[in-house]
């Protein structure tokens, strides 16, 4: 794959099929898809009642039905980085040089930083002062285009080694803990175990640790050759690629050793399954990539043969992500408003960060939240009100190249 004379001076391999000429639609359509499961989960988070005290995956108090409405968005942000990878091979491919590449996702990369610390933050607190500063998937996203920057200068086989070996290595830092580090702590929290830590007296917590999610949008570049095959032997092979990480899931989380820092228990009462499934995502252990990569794979499979128009939605919603992953927030926190003027009489309290984002409970009423049925019907209406909104936008970004359009 890495061998050609082109690739060798610094640009993509130019043969191979159609596709790589164009917008991918199976790609468009997988994050498309993680699009609509992302909103549910951060609708849960700013509706469900139990959001604002424990975690959905927290087996002494959570629900079936609450363990997998989280459980299904858990393929989210894999997704993400492995498609960020894939589109930066596409960009390659289109005849630019690895140098061009560099420059176009060290710029992309820190633009999404900038977001993270300002849109973001504003569209989850309401403010740009108030509440921790958290340094979450687009932080993690563009440090890891970053990274994504200069490693593509190495050969493709050796990045591939090194982002696999990554993946399936790092949880063997787990038992290093941020604490040893003494006043550098926060580097070890930013690069392998989340944290709370002071910059000048604003605590910021890092959500998101780099290790190994860039590896992970390394080894989705390290894919993009794939679809140069012919259509018919790329789906063999994204079938095959995808059932083996699901069978290495199952067979490593079986062995209950090595590849995430929870060992699930067979004495867990009536929870068997749910602690099977429960693995840690941050960072994302090997057992979580296994577990979400596996299924990600055989759906761009399946989504690769079926047509799909530009104006179905998940075309529609994977074609402007960081477009739709911005206003959803907005939408969302948007919609707390009305929510707690009808049950409450007044909705003051929400200018506060809520309690399932680090915000104080003191500010919120006792029983501040709503039932699940109700996170449901909230998540088909933000999906519902996105579509002709990111349908407007997706054209405009068609009809028009302007620069400050592809930052979004």
């Amino acid at each position: 794959m890495a061998g050609s004379a082109t690739a060798a001076q610094g640009r993509a391999p130019s043969t191979g099929a159609n596709a790589l000429r164009s917008r991918v639609p199976s790609v468009d359509a997988l994050r498309g898809l993680v699009m609509i499961l992302m909103a549910l989960d951060h609708v849960r988070e700013f509706f469900h009642w139990g959001a604002m005290s424990f975690q959905p995956d927290d087996l002494t108090r959570t629900t079936v039905a609450l363990f997998f409405t989280r459980w299904v968005t858990h393929i989210c942000a894999p997704v993400f980085m492995f498609t960020a990878g894939l589109g930066a091979f596409f960009w390659l491919s289109h005849g630019r040089t690895k140098a061009q590449l560099s420059q176009f996702l060290w710029t992309r990369g820190f633009w999404l930083i900038v977001l993270e610390l300002t849109a973001l933050r504003l569209a989850m607190n309401f403010s740009l002062v108030s509440g921790v500063v958290l340094l979450s998937v687009l932080w993690a996203l563009g440090w890891s285009m970053i990274a994504l920057g200069s490693l593509v200068h190495l050969p493709l086989r050796g990045l591939a080694f090194l982002s696999f070996s990554a993946i399936a290595l790092h949880n063997l830092f787990d038992p290093v803990k941020a604490s040893q580090f003494g006043g550098a702590a926060w580097i070890w929290n930013i690069l392998h175990q989340p944290g709370i830590f002071n910059l000048n007296g604003v605590p910021v917590l890092a959500a998101y640790p780099l290790i190994p999610w860039i590896f992970v949008m390394a080894v989705g570049f390290c894919f993009g050759p794939i679809f140069s095959l012919e259509p018919r032997e790329r789906r063999r092979r994204m079938v095959r690629i995808g059932l083996a990480l699901m069978l290495g899931f199952l067979v490593i989380r079986a062995i209950n050793v090595y590849g995430d820092p929870l060992r699930w228990s067979g004495q867990a009462p009536g929870r068997i399954v749910l602690s099977f499934l429960k693995c840690t995502k941050y960072p994302p252990s090997l057992d979580f990539l296994l577990m979400t990569l596996g299924p990600a794979i055989l759906l761009m499979a399946w989504l690769d043969r079926i047509p799909l128009s530009k104006t179905n939605p998940l075309i529609v919603f994977g074609r402007v992500p960081l477009f739709y992953f911005l206003v959803h927030f907005y939408l969302i926190h948007g919609l707390t408003i009305p929510f707690a003027w009808v049950r409450y009489g007044h909705a003051g309290f929400l200018l506060h960060p809520l309690p399932s984002l680090g915000g104080s409970r003191n500010f919120f009423p006792p029983d501040y939240g709503y039932s699940l049925w109700m996170v449901y019907a909230v998540w088909l209406a933000v999906v519902i009100v996105l579509y002709p909104v990111c349908l407007w936008f997706a054209r405009l970004k068609e009809r028009r190249r302007s620069i400050w359009l592809s930052y979004l």
